[in-house]
């Protein structure tokens, strides 16, 4: 199918007065402008979908677009490592690790380190691991990674597509840092992982979390950041029905927002035998 062309100037007056509207807290207007950018461009690379979820509006997207994660990673790549690592505090990786060694847990002989960016997580844990493959949307994240020599092999995918299509030997430990905020639903990526791993590896992730009230009995929701929260609850319960024993559900703060801390958890699983 032939794409057609975008009018990026017209995509780019939607989206000022999109964000403009919705600045000023007028939020149907807001609405209704952010629906003129998903008919201007159906991949939706701004992210409206999410933007318009965020407000409390439209139906809450399974999983942020391909488009958007993709252009905002690219355009960030450079400066990523210092924005997030200095600028919001970042030290999920340093976490996982303090977790693993604190359960005496590996070494690790293959690692698939999911959503891998520039690499933070990948080399954070390079000296407990054999062998660690990358995964990334973004090329030029992708790039840097590839730079730092942390990976043995590298790929630019949409983390759920390759889990769908690869068939690559099996890992002994996952890991996805900093993946589950663009993703609203969970089963595919825990049916996925649970898919390329061998019987009693590790799955350990972080995801970003809101109060009880606020989730009121929803799975997951876009938060105020543009960015998917998910309830401790559904975390639990579908990782329980794709075959995982949790070993441990830490509260962490993943990372300071406008001064406050963001609340999350580190959960590290590990899939069962009997699949």
């Amino acid at each position: 199918m032939a794409m057609k062309k975008i009018d990026e100037d017209a995509l780019a007056e939607a989206y000022n007065r999109a964000l403009a509207l919705e600045k000023a807290g007028d939020i149907d207007a807001a609405v209704k402008a952010y629906e003129e950018v998903l008919e201007i461009d159906p991949e939706d690379h701004g992210g409206a979908a999410v933007r318009i979820a965020a407000m409390g509006r439209g139906e809450t997207p399974p999983r942020a677009p391909d488009a958007y994660v993709e252009t905002l990673f690219d355009q960030h790549a450079e400066s990523f490592e210092d924005i997030l690592v200095e600028q919001l505090g970042y030290a999920v990786p340093v976490i996982v690790r303090q977790r693993l060694q604190e359960l005496k847990l590996g070494p690790f002989k293959r690692m698939l380190d999911l959503g891998c960016g520039t690499g933070l997580t990948g080399g954070t844990l390079r000296d407990m691991v054999d062998d660690i493959t990358g995964i990334d949307i973004s090329e030029n994240m992708v790039e840097i990674a590839h730079e730092k020599d942390l990976y043995e092999t590298l790929y630019v995918a949409e983390v759920e597509d390759f889990l769908e299509d690869n068939d690559d030997e099996p890992f002994d430990l996952v890991t996805a840092t900093d993946v589950l905020p663009y993703l609203g639903a969970l089963e595919p990526l825990f049916f996925g992982a649970a898919e390329n791993m061998t019987p009693g590896g590790l799955f350990v992730f972080s995801s970003e979390t809101l109060p009880g009230e606020t989730f009121a009995g929803r799975p997951y929701m876009v938060g105020p950041h543009q960015r998917f929260a998910h309830a401790e609850s559904y975390v639990r319960e579908r990782l329980a029905a794709t075959g995982f024993e949790i070993l441990e559900i830490s509260d962490i703060n993943v990372r300071m927002q406008d001064g406050h801390p963001t609340p999350g958890h580190l959960v590290i699983a590990k899939l069962q035998s009997h699949q």
